[in-house]
């Protein structure tokens, strides 16, 4: 067992930690309160690598592996979480997805573009009455011949407005239920294709999350993504490594809230000492960064799994369901931390706090990670 970083693990590390104080963190409170899209930091994201870091570099990607991912997601969340999500989105669902289950036409058509940030993707799966029970898919897409008609509303998407190519997930058979299910590559200039509102939301408020509809969007063939019927378990297998960039997410809101509240312990004074000398405090601080240890060995030992080849279902799952719990419980003591200071925007925390919550809904709620990893106990 090695629990050390590499050399190049080290090194990511450390760009993607410069690159979130000097290039993120202005204007982040700003952004946050005008529900403002990172437009010039997303092209020098794209520029740095960080949105097709795991793409085979023949299809212009960094080749990396899915720690070096996790790390970069990790070292931008503790920053600015809007951010770290577009990462986490084009990365893990929309590269992967068409590198892992695309064919070649589809790889050079849109791969290509994703990874240098020239396009964003977006993942369309959730509607109004399918959340977590991804089954219950409303939008159809009637089988013409060489064309599909695709018709139905997606909610929650991230990338909403600002994505050039989605991943839309639509029903063609409701006779055979998840089996009848598609997947398709969805071109955002295609007649029919409307963005909805945007979504006024508690956190991540600089990432754009909108409903879109479809009307009669006429969607090539050879944008279906494998054979008929294989669109369920592709969002499946996608949304798996999904979990580990929203763990990885979750792991740097921690990390960043936990980082905030150690350092202003030490200058805050109370009862004339630093209100780190208080056991109160420091004993907070200590629980604090017990957990996030945890939540970062189940992070990274789901990322060592995919990247080795082994099945990531269940440990992905375990480390997106304790490290947004970490997140969630860091922040709330963060902010409790800095006292009254904690509940004004300056101080950063309250939006660590805000930005939380969310990583415990998408991508799968807790409760349907409790529900894969139980399968996968019972599996046997």
């Amino acid at each position: 067992m090695d629990f050390g970083l590499s050399e190049e693990h080290l090194m990511i590390r450390d760009a993607a930690r410069d690159f979130a104080k000097q290039e993120l963190l202005p204007g982040v409170v700003e952004r946050d309160n005008k529900q403002e899209f990172p437009t010039e930091q997303v092209k020098k994201m794209g520029e740095l690598g960080f949105l097709g870091m795991m793409v085979d570099p023949k299809y212009g990607g960094g080749g990396m592996d899915t720690l070096s991912y996790a790390i970069v997601v990790e070292e931008l969340s503790k920053v600015d979480a809007s951010c770290s999500v577009i990462v986490s989105v084009n990365n893990s669902l929309v590269c992967y997805g068409i590198e892992a289950y695309g064919n070649e036409a589809q790889k050079q058509k849109y791969l290509t573009k994703l990874v240098t940030g020239e396009s964003i993707g977006a993942f369309c799966l959730s509607e109004p009455e399918a959340g977590s029970d991804a089954t219950s898919q409303k939008t159809t897409a009637i089988d013409m011949g060489d064309h599909y008609i695709l018709n139905g509303t997606k909610n929650w998407i991230t990338n909403g407005n600002s994505a050039d190519y989605y991943l839309v997930i639509a029903q063609t058979d409701k006779e055979k239920g998840h089996r009848g299910i598609n997947a398709f590559i969805v071109e955002k200039t295609w007649d029919g294709f409307e963005v909805g509102p945007k979504e006024d939301k508690l956190g991540i408020r600089g990432s754009d999350t909108h409903t879109l509809n479809f009307n009669d969007v006429k969607v090539p063939k050879e944008n279906r993504i494998g054979e008929d019927g294989f669109g369920f378990k592709f969002a499946m297998k996608t949304l798996s490594g999904g979990r580990i960039g929203i763990a990885a997410q979750a792991l740097g809101i921690a990390g960043g809230a936990y980082e905030m509240a150690r350092d202003y312990s030490k200058i805050r004074k109370s009862f004339g000492t630093e209100i780190c000398n208080h056991q109160g405090v420091a004993f907070k601080l200590a629980d604090m960064h017990n957990e996030i240890e945890a939540a970062r060995y189940l992070v990274y030992k789901s990322a060592w799994d995919k990247d080795n080849g082994h099945n990531y279902d269940m440990s992905s799952a375990m480390a997106k369901l304790k490290a947004s719990k970490v997140a969630m419980e860091v922040s709330v003591e963060a902010v409790q931390i800095h006292g009254g200071n904690g509940f004004v925007k300056e101080y950063h925390v309250e939006r660590m706090m805000r930005d939380a919550k969310i990583t415990q809904i998408y991508e799968g709620t807790s409760e349907i990670q409790k529900i894969v990893i139980s399968r996968g106990l019972l599996r046997d």
